[in-house]
C-alpha cells in the first residue's frame, strides 16, 4: 500500500480545535468566558506582571548587590595553553600572525566587541606573533620566552595620565 502526500493527515484527535469562548451558555465558556466575575483581570488591557496590589513587589523589597560598568570593555579571554593545542591540532598558522579574527575561525575567541585579552593559563613552545587588544604580564612573558612577541595597540599618553593628571599639568603651565 502507498501513501500519498495528498492523502496525508493527522490520527483522529491528534489535532484539537481551540476553545471559542464567549459564544453563549451551551458552549460551557459563555456569559464570563472564563475569567470569572468582575475585577481588573475580567477586563481586558489586563498588564500587571509583578505587581502586588499597591504592596512593594518583591523586586523591589530584595536587596540589590555589585555594579555593572557602563564604561567596561568586552574582551574574549582567550589563554595561551588553548593556543598551543590549536597550532598542535593545525587549527591555527604557527607563522601567521594570530589576531581576533584568526582565534575566532579557530572557534575561540567567542564575543569579544573590544577585542581579544590574551591570559597566561597553560603551556605554550610555538614561537607566535600575536595582535590581541589586551595581555596580562604572564602571557607576554610566557610569549617572548617562547621567541614570540605580542603587538598591543598604542595607549595615548594623555588618556594614560588620567583627566587629574592633565589638569595638573595644565595649572602648572598656566
Amino acid at each position: 500500500m502507498t501513501i500519498k502526500l495528498n492523502e496525508l493527515s493527522d490520527n483522529k484527535g491528534a489535532r484539537k480545535g481551540r476553545m471559542r469562548v464567549g459564544r453563549g451558555i451551551g458552549s460551557g465558556k459563555g456569559k464570563t468566558a472564563g475569567r470569572g466575575q468582575k475585577g481588573q483581570k475580567s477586563r481586558s488591557g489586563v498588564a500587571i506582571n509583578g505587581f502586588e496590589g499597591g504592596q512593594m513587589p518583591l523586586h523591589m523589597r530584595i536587596p540589590k548587590r555589585g555594579f555593572n560598568n557602563i564604561f567596561g570593555k568586552d574582551f574574549a579571554i582567550v589563554n595561551l595553553g588553548l593556543v598551543q593545542k590549536l597550532v598542535d591540532a593545525k587549527k591555527l598558522d604557527a607563522k601567521a600572525v594570530i589576531d581576533h579574527a584568526a582565534l575566532k575561525a579557530a572557534g575561540v575567541a567567542r564575543g569579544g566587541k573590544d577585542g581579544v585579552r590574551l591570559l597566561a593559563k597553560g603551556e605554550l613552545t610555538a614561537k607566535l606573533t600575536f595582535a590581541v587588544a589586551g595581555a596580562s604580564k604572564g602571557a607576554i612573558e610566557a610569549v617572548e620566552k617562547a621567541g614570540g612577541k605580542v603587538e598591543l595597540p598604542e595607549v595615548k599618553e594623555a588618556a594614560a595620565e588620567g583627566k587629574k593628571a592633565q589638569r595638573r599639568a595644565k595649572a602648572k603651565a598656566e
